[in-house]
């Protein structure tokens, strides 16, 4: 497999001038790949402007003999998200991967919620991904290959507390990357999630006020970003060209495949239903298959390895 896992393929790497996305541009041009470096440079609400921490991660490459440009378009501008595209085909003659990393958050009990704190979080996670991915499909189409990487999260697989925006994003997220890979296997174009476990600007907004969620932060603070780049970099390397439709988790030195929706267990009367009786029976059978209220840290209890 060698040292250049990538040689020879362009990627475009969203939100990749800070975080998780600066060491999956880092790892890819490392690997090889020729980089399209997007970050508008907003802070982790989304709010302000500063194209020096993209330009960094573009000295960063090019100091180690990669090629790299900055973008400064902002993903969740449908027309910006295919300049980007264009821009990655233009310098570098292709486009062979795509990472939809760039988000921002916008944390706040539900019932306190309001119309813009939801708008806005949906329009760069899920409509960022959906308009970068979309243009893409063109490039990807017509030279019948390619690669899409997704980050969602397990606070829409599973859940957490005031991040209703936040988790209806990273879920559609899922729904949005396996009808990619549903409708662009024909072309040889794969498309994967990961959800990543990993310190950066994005859970430096966590809320800290017990000491279970300061032991919670300081866990987080281990688990770094470059963990993650090196599952985004296996996704996008020929070797994975069978891998598509999946979900990965990515905590530390774990990587987990994570399930997706199938039945549990079912219920048939033939006679037909009515309200009562699917209080009566219906509902009594169910509830040992339930899931709990759970948060992600319910579910992943165990220190991480």
């Amino acid at each position: 497999m060698g040292e250049l896992l990538l040689e020879g393929k362009v990627a475009l790497v969203t939100g990749a001038g800070r975080g998780v996305g600066r060491d999956i541009a880092l790892m890819m041009a490392a690997k090889g790949a020729s980089v399209i470096v997007n970050d508008i440079g907003t802070g982790g609400d989304g709010e302000g402007l500063d194209d020096s921490p993209a330009r960094e991660v573009v000295r960063e490459i090019e100091a180690g003999g990669g090629a790299a440009e900055c973008n400064f378009g902002s993903v969740a501008d449908f027309d910006q998200a295919g300049a980007m595209v264009a821009q990655a085909v233009d310098r570098f003659g292709r486009l062979d991967i795509v990472v939809n990393n760039a988000g921002i958050l916008r944390d706040t009990i539900f019932h306190k919620m309001t119309e813009q704190d939801f708008d806005q979080v949906i329009a760069v996670h899920l409509k960022g991904s959906f308009g970068v991915s979309r243009h893409a499909a063109d490039v990807f189409r017509a030279q019948k290959s390619g690669c899409f990487v997704h980050m969602t999260s397990t606070s829409g697989l599973i859940g957490n507390l005031g991040q209703a925006n936040y988790m209806a994003a990273k879920l559609g997220i899922v729904g949005l990357s396996k009808s990619i890979a549903l409708d662009m296997a024909r072309y040889n174009v794969r498309s994967n999630c990961i959800s990543p476990f990993a310190w950066s600007r994005m859970t430096e907004s966590i809320p800290v006020t017990t000491p279970e969620e300061m032991a919670r932060v300081e866990k987080l603070r281990q688990m770094t970003p470059d963990k993650i780049a090196v599952m985004a970099t296996a996704l996008a390397a020929d070797g994975a060209a069978d891998v598509s439709g999946q979900i990965f988790a990515v905590r530390n030195n774990e990587i987990f495949l994570m399930g997706q929706s199938r039945p549990l267990r079912g219920m048939q009367r033939g006679e037909g239903w009515s309200a009562e009786t699917v209080l009566e029976h219906a509902l009594p059978a169910l509830r040992p298959s339930f899931y709990g209220l759970d948060r992600t840290s319910d579910v992943f209890t165990w220190e991480p390895v």
